[in-house]
């Protein structure tokens, strides 16, 4: 016995064990089963089918536990005649229903011995063992035992066991050697002759049985319909059934001819586009020509199923252990999840591809716009300068030029900011910080900081704050002017001159502590297209580009507006006239604080100022950047402050260890620079012992704009944080602040 079962095999006869009602439920086809899963379902019948060919065997078998007192999990008909019991209950009482019990006493320890001692020597062929039983009669009889053992997930670590009665063979043996005479050596021929007489009379008996475990090695549970097909004899048995073979096979275990037992089935069930793929498939001559290179082969086709389409999996394979091919396995499977499955990814492997194309496109579009629009600027400059060099003299050329030389340069810093922006935004997820701020101090940083653009532009630019009621809030503040400041310079490039722009603020659903607020930018330029209105918020996308229009951009300021909004809770609604303007309106609902002390008033009210000229201050200047520290040294000097200058953190820490305390009343500090950064000195200036030292207000310069650097730099103990390129009159109003 070299034949080990096949692991799905046992692990189905076992869950069938632990689950008697299921096959009363599937001899019963009124009953109702506890699954609705059709993969249970097939295990189910598998297993019923295996433990039918169990019961049918002339030889004995049986599954009992490895542990404990070794239960008998399930034993077979022929198990029960061999002890000479009338059923499977008196079996049962006379051995206990344990391994143990079935082993005569005095053979107990050496059974076990010997079948551990096997276990550990290999635990991959079967192990065998001999002893004996005690018949409910009182007869005791002797067993061959062929064992292996394994580890199931329903049952745990069990034992499978075939065994045979061996008493009349080993009888035939003492015989032999009790009337021993010169003639042995004969007789021992014969007696070994006997031995594989009854060896080879075993395998024959289990013959049916390992057929059917090899068809449930070879095919999966989850076939609708199984055949074992013989080609030399030309014959083909029905092990599963489905519906479309019955007038076939009415009752499964039928025989049948092999050559066209799929006859009818391919005129009334598959589909007729795919019946030529099917023709000839099972013939015997394609199924021995194709299994002559591959175990196993294959063909997917298409069915009619409940007025429906589905589609089957026909799979042959080779079960015969020879080279000539004759013992096969055909197994009809539904594959409709699977094509599904692959069609779906299909589908989207398609919308995927579409979507990479058209984002390519848009970029490529995006490049070559960002080509022009940065050549454009940057010309400006180079050809200013160029015409500066030459009128030097010319102080009113000269004034023209440097303004047109800053205008092209606010430009091209313009274009810098948002692609750096959107580039952030899309790789990294937009984090709002929320805290309490006054809306009155946000509509008057935004009017301070679009007023020129929109005074330069010729265009009038209206701030109306009269529906705002509740203006101290928790929100972003930085965030909400972004977006804004977004959306005024969008309606400020697509207006022209003599044209409004008008923003206002409302309050909408006021409940409780919570209020509805609406920021609307209307504007009276070009307008929009309704077909472009869908693709406004896309990046990179322009109705026209700066050729066409002559205006400037990336058209990434709606991209960027549009994922602000989304971080801090808004929702931008736009809708626009062609030739009439459009008009875009946040709406944002927010959580009030108490009523503001500040006067809605000072927005109208408030009137710039230039900021007051600077007492005569020291100012340490840290910058690695020979041409940046020319023009800051420049600006302070010009604005009446003492610089000294430094190339790195380093050398800054070791000014301020070595000079007095209040000689420096202000450190200008720039973030990369080699030897010591940034965050580095001004750590170590603040630990520095002497509270005038330490104290220093220490700004940070850098072209490191995004928010994270900001808050880096205020955590590294910095006071505050300035862009590069610099604004001269921010910077001055800043450092006022500290001085």
């Amino acid at each position: 016995m070299k034949t080990k079962i096949d692991h799905d095999a046992l692990e189905a006869l076992l869950y069938l064990i632990n689950h008697p009602n299921q096959a009363d439920c599937l001899m019963d086809p009124a009953a109702q089963l506890n699954t609705a899963d059709a993969e249970d379902i097939e295990r189910l019948r598998t297993a019923l089918t295996l433990k039918q060919l169990m019961d049918q065997m002339p030889g004995g078998f049986f599954i009992y536990r490895a542990e404990g007192a070794q239960e008998i999990l399930y034993a077979n008909t022929a198990l029960v005649r061999i002890f000479h019991c009338a059923s499977l209950k008196e079996f049962q009482k006379l051995t206990g229903n344990s391994f143990r019990g079935m082993v005569h006493p005095d053979d107990l320890d050496a059974v076990q011995k010997s079948i551990q001692a096997q276990i550990s020597s290999s635990q991959y062929h079967l192990d065998y063992v001999e002893y004996r039983i005690i018949t409910k009669n009182g007869e005791v009889r002797w067993l061959d035992d062929y064992g292996h053992f394994i580890h199931s997930d329903s049952a745990g670590n069990v034992f499978y066991v075939f065994v045979g009665d061996s008493t009349e063979k080993r009888m035939r043996l003492w015989n032999e050697k009790s009337h021993e005479r010169p003639g042995y050596s004969r007789r021992e021929k014969q007696m070994r002759t006997l031995m594989d007489e009854y060896d080879q009379g075993m395998e024959v008996i289990h013959q049916e049985y390992l057929r059917h475990l090899e068809l449930i090695e070879g095919l999966s549970i989850d076939y609708e319909s199984i055949f074992y097909a013989d080609l030399d004899a030309n014959q083909i048995k029905a092990y599963r059934v489905s519906c479309r073979f019955k007038k076939q096979f009415p009752v499964e275990h039928h025989v049948c001819s092999f050559e066209g037992f799929d006859a009818d089935y391919l005129e009334n069930w598959v589909y007729p586009d795919d019946r030529p793929l099917l023709y000839g498939v099972t013939s015997r001559e394609n199924i021995q020509e194709k299994l002559s290179t591959d175990n196993s082969f294959h063909v997917n086709y298409r069915v009619y199923r409940d007025n429906s389409i589905g589609y089957i999996q026909l799979r042959v394979v080779n079960v015969g252990s020879g080279e000539h091919i004759s013992q096969v396995v055909l197994g009809y499977r539904n594959i409709d999840k699977e094509i599904v499955q692959e069609m779906q990814q299909k589908l989207l492997l398609s919308e995927a591809l579409e979507s990479a194309n058209m984002a390519n496109n848009a970029k490529n579009l995006f490049l070559s716009n960002m080509s022009h629009d940065i050549r454009t600027p940057m010309n400006a400059i180079m050809g200013f300068v160029s015409l500066a060099k030459k009128r030097m003299n010319d102080k009113l050329k000269l004034s023209s030029y440097l303004d047109s030389i800053t205008t092209s340069s606010e430009q091209l810093l313009s274009l810098i900011n948002d692609v750096l922006e959107i580039s952030k935004s899309e790789a990294e997820k937009i984090h709002a910080d929320i805290d309490e701020c006054s809306l009155v101090d946000a509509m008057q940083q935004i009017q301070q900081s679009t007023f020129p653009h929109a005074s330069t532009s010729c265009i009038i630019l209206s701030l109306d704050i009269s529906g705002l009621k509740h203006d101290m809030v928790y929100t972003d503040l930085q965030k909400l002017v972004q977006i804004l400041e977004y959306l005024i310079d969008n309606a400020l490039k697509f207006t022209e001159p003599g044209g409004s722009v008008a923003v206002s603020v409302e309050e909408k659903d006021v409940k409780d502590n919570h209020t509805l607020y609406q920021f609307v930018v209307k504007d009276s330029g070009i307008g929009i297209s309704k077909e472009f209105l869908e693709h406004i918020f896309e990046p990179f996308e322009r109705e026209k580009n700066t050729t066409l229009s002559g205006i400037h951009g990336t058209g990434l300021g709606l991209t960027i507006a549009k994922k602000l909004a989304d971080a801090i809770g808004a929702h931008i609604h736009v809708s626009s006239t062609l030739g009439k303007g459009s008009t875009f309106t946040v709406s944002l609902p927010l959580q009030r604080l108490e009523e503001s002390s500040l006067e809605r008033k000072k927005l109208e009210n408030a009137v710039s100022k230039e900021p007051p000229a600077p007492r005569q201050k020291r100012i340490l200047l840290v910058d690695d950047n020979e041409i940046n520290l020319e023009i800051e040294n420049e600006v302070l000097t010009d604005a009446g402050f003492l610089v000294d200058t430094v190339i790195d953190g380093s050398l800054a820490v070791d000014k301020m260890r070595d000079t007095e305390p209040g000689y420096y009343d202000l450190i200008l500090m720039d973030i990369q620079m080699p030897v010591m950064d940034g965050y580095c000195a001004t750590r170590a200036i603040r630990k520095m012992p002497d509270p005038a030292v330490s104290g220093i207000p220490i700004i940070a310069v850098s072209a490191n704009t995004f928010e994270e650097d900001k808050k880096k730099a205020l955590e590294s103990g910095m006071n505050a944080h300035l862009p590069k390129p610099l604004d001269t009159c921010r910077l001055l109003e800043l450092m006022q602040t500290f001085l």
